[in-house]
């Protein structure tokens, strides 16, 4: 078998493995262990260098051509998901800590994660790579502004922290994948057919360490708190793919406005939530929850993403 029938294979089944390594990390959480948290940033790193082998300049033409697309791209995603946060919270009752960790989590910026979504749903790579980079830019700024509205208090965000976290996770890897592209694609074109089996086995291992190494807090938080925290994800996926809709933009696109919105740096919200409101315990369970939900369900959606695709090519 070819390895670009292996990678569309694995692609194909990509949330069924994602499902099936996550019980076994949250059931059986020693089998996972191995895996280190610090492991995440290097995978993601791995997987942008990736996409970036896949980045033409012709990819980045609509982010010149239409700039206001990424800013009501940044502006959804910091009014969308925290409205969500708070009506979902103040409708299934949520209190102290579990109603402070669902807010951070609508307040924060899309995550990285979201780059490797878009790019395993055949989306559009380069207008979600600046979205996310626009908004983590400004969420130093707007994430405790919003945090404020809503909860009345204040949370610390570092500004350069996140700045460089961004530059190395997702700038620095992505430029250099184009930048080899540009000078040696002859010889990349042979290594992108393997690039959504790296994706795939990435994102499963990102799921297995952040399962394994907070299950006892996962599986001792009420079904009512994984509830919101799927409802927020899913309402945030639909509401981005509407306004998509709403803007006129392409399938590619939309997708890409779907997964920004829907997607967020809910390891972010779990550090923030540590420290902002050191006295509620349970402030960083929305945020470690919504780190696993959101990759699983990313899986799920880049599976029906892509078979959009494969539908239209069929009309």
């Amino acid at each position: 078998m070819h390895l670009k029938n292996i990678s569309n294979y694995i692609g194909k089944y990509m949330a069924v493995i994602v499902l099936v390594v996550a019980a076994l990390a949250l059931l059986v959480p020693g089998s996972c262990l191995w895996i280190q948290i610090s492991w995440i940033n290097y995978l993601l790193m791995l997987v942008m260098f990736g996409m970036g082998l896949t980045l033409k300049p012709d990819d980045f033409l609509l982010i010149f051509r239409h700039p206001r697309y990424i800013l009501l791209g940044c502006l959804a995603q910091f009014t969308i998901m925290p409205l969500l946060a708070f009506g979902l919270a103040k409708v299934f009752g949520l209190e102290g800590g579990l109603l402070a960790g669902v807010i951070l989590v609508g307040t924060c910026p899309g995550g990285t994660s979201s780059n490797v979504i878009t790019y395993l749903s055949k989306g559009d790579v380069a207008f979600s790579v600046a979205m996310t980079s626009v908004n983590t830019l400004l969420a130093p700024f707007v994430t405790p502004l919003v945090t404020w509205f809503f909860l009345r208090t204040t949370v610390e965000v570092d500004t350069m922290s996140m700045f460089l976290s961004i530059i190395k996770v997702v700038i620095i890897p992505i430029g250099l994948g184009f930048i080899i592209n540009r000078l040696w694609g002859q010889y990349t074109s042979r290594l992108v057919d393997g690039l959504p089996l790296v994706s795939v086995t990435a994102i499963t291992l990102i799921v297995a360490a952040v399962v394994s190494h907070n299950a006892e807090n996962i599986l001792e938080t009420g079904l009512l708190v994984f509830l919101v925290v799927i409802l927020h994800n899913i309402l945030g996926y639909g509401a981005g793919y509407l306004l998509g809709q709403l803007l006129g933009l392409d399938l590619p696109e939309k997708k890409a406005l779907s997964i920004e919105v829907g997607m967020q740096n809910s390891g972010l919200a779990t550090s923030l939530a540590g420290t902002a409101f050191p006295n509620l315990a349970m402030a960083t369970v929305p945020g470690a929850i919504f780190s696993v939900w959101h990759n699983i369900s990313g899986a799920i959606l880049a599976g029906f993403f892509r078979r959009l695709d494969h539908d239209k090519k069929e009309m």
